[in-house]
């Protein structure tokens, strides 16, 4: 471009000083000049392509990345929820063994309590019955307790 540029201030100058001057001439250095401007804007544009290119490529990178760095987060979030489930589990399990153990030993207590009371009604009876019995004795031979 730089020698076009010459070129024409170079025709210029020779259209200035010389009446013959063949404006043709000129119009040849035009075209040269519109040819010089479509290469350079060819030239543009297959740069601008080539950078679309790279940008496209640097975010189907960056998108690669955040899917890996998503699946991967996502994994351990599994391993996370995986493993608080299996606590969660044990910790049921433990709960439920230690109410069952609770429920065994309130039965054994309930059924302690009814043999015990059971226990104390007959001895109670009994003891009813030979205070009864005694009286009947003490009755029926005439003798009369001193209480």
């Amino acid at each position: 471009m730089e020698a076009l540029l010459s070129q024409f201030s170079f025709l210029s100058d020779e259209a200035l000083q010389d009446k013959n001057f063949d404006p043709s001439t000129i119009e040849d250095l035009m075209k040269l000049f519109e040819i010089e401007s479509y290469k350079a804007w060819a030239a543009a544009e297959l740069e601008q392509e080539r950078e679309v290119e790279e940008a496209e490529a640097g975010m189907q990178e960056a998108e690669d990345y955040l899917d890996s760095v998503m699946e991967s987060a996502m994994d351990e979030f599994r391993r996370f929820e995986q493993e608080l489930e299996s606590m969660a589990k044990h910790e049921m399990e433990a709960l439920v063994q230690t109410a069952e153990r609770a429920r065994k030993m309130g039965n054994l207590m309930e059924k302690g309590a009814s043999v015990a009371s059971k226990k104390y009604i007959e001895a109670a009876l009994n003891s009813a019955s030979a205070s009864m019995k005694s009286a009947w004795k003490g009755l029926s031979s005439g003798k009369v307790h001193p209480s």
